[in-house]
C-alpha cells in the first residue's frame, strides 16, 4: 500500500501573489520530516495544502495515492491532525474540553477507551495537571502543549484497514522553552518511529531539525531547494546561502552534528 503524502507540482496563488511554484514533495509514514526555510519561503502554505485546509491553484495533493479532495472531511479528520500556529480559542474551554475536541471526528464510531485516550494524551504532553484550567488563562507554552494533546488524541488509535495516520505541526516549538522544545520533538519522533505515524513539521531551528528529523525539505521563494537527510540538506554552503549567515558544523557530545552561527 502507498503510505505517502505527496504534493505533485502544486502552485498556490493568493491575492495575485504566487506563494508556491510547481512544488513537488513526498513524505512517508514512520518518518519525521521537517519543512525548513527563511520567512516567506512557503512553509506554512505548503502545510495548509498537505492538510487540506487550502486547495492548490494548480497541481494536487495525494494521500496514499488518492487525491486529497476525494476524502470527506470526516474521513480526513480521522486520519490526519493539524497543529496550527494560532493556538487561541474563542471560548473559555478547559484543557480537557480542548483535548476532547480531538475525539470529535470519531463520535460516530467511538473507541471503547475514549476517556482513557484523552487522559493519556494529556499525560503524554505534560498537561494532565492542567486539565481543569481554562486554556486561555495558561502561558503560551502550556497552551501549545494542550493543543498538541488534542491532535494526538485525534489520531491516537490506528485507522482500520491499515490506512496511514498523519500529524502535521506548524512551528510546534515556537512558544516553548528549551526543555519542552526537545520533549515535544522527541514525542513527535517517537510517534513516527514507534507508531508508524507520518509526522511533518514546520521548524525554524535548524539544530532541532538536525537532531530529530529523518527528512528535511528546504524551501525558498516557494520552491524546493533541497530534500533529503538533514545532515546532507543542511550543509554549511547551503545554510550560508539560504539564510545569509556565517556558519560551521561541530560534532555534538551525543554524536549529532550541530550548526554554529558566527
Amino acid at each position: 500500500m502507498n503510505h505517502f503524502l505527496e504534493a505533485q507540482a502544486v502552485s498556490c496563488v493568493i491575492g495575485g501573489a504566487t506563494l508556491l511554484h510547481s512544488l513537488s514533495a513526498r513524505f512517508a509514514t514512520g518518518q519525521f520530516a521537517a519543512i525548513l526555510g527563511p520567512n516567506g519561503a512557503g512553509k506554512s502554505t505548503l502545510l495548509s495544502l498537505l492538510c487540506g485546509q487550502r486547495r492548490a491553484s494548480r497541481g494536487q495533493v495525494f494521500l496514499q495515492g488518492e487525491p486529497l479532495g476525494g476524502y470527506s472531511a470526516q474521513a480526513l479528520a480521522c486520519r490526519r491532525a493539524l497543529l496550527p500556529q494560532d493556538l487561541s480559542i474563542a471560548f473559555d474551554y478547559t484543557v480537557q474540553d480542548v483535548v476532547e475536541l480531538g475525539r470529535h471526528p470519531h463520535r460516530h464510531k467511538p473507541s471503547a477507551v475514549e476517556t482513557d485516550i484523552v487522559q493519556r494524551a494529556m499525560q503524554a504532553t505534560g498537561v494532565l495537571a492542567l486539565a481543569h484550567r481554562v486554556l486561555n488563562t495558561l502561558s503560551g507554552g502550556e497552551r501549545a502543549r494542550a493543543q498538541l494533546a488534542r491532535v494526538l488524541a485525534q489520531i491516537w488509535e490506528p485507522v482500520p484497514d491499515g490506512q496511514s495516520r498523519w500529524l502535521l505541526l506548524d512551528e510546534p516549538t515556537a512558544a516553548l522553552d528549551v526543555h519542552h522544545q526537545h520533549a515535544v520533538l522527541r514525542l513527535a519522533r517517537r510517534w513516527a518511529h514507534s507508531h508508524g505515524v507520518g509526522v511533518v513539521a514546520v521548524l525554524h531551528d535548524l539544530k532541532l531539525a538536525l537532531r530529530y528529523a529523518d527528512q528535511a525539505l528546504l524551501l525558498q521563494d516557494g520552491q524546493v531547494q533541497a530534500d533529503g537527510p538533514p545532515v546532507e540538506v543542511l550543509d554549511v554552503a547551503t545554510v550560508s546561502r539560504i539564510w545569509q549567515v556565517d556558519v560551521h558544523t561541530v560534532q555534538g557530545a551525543d554524536g549529532c552534528p550541530q550548526l554554529l552561527m558566527a
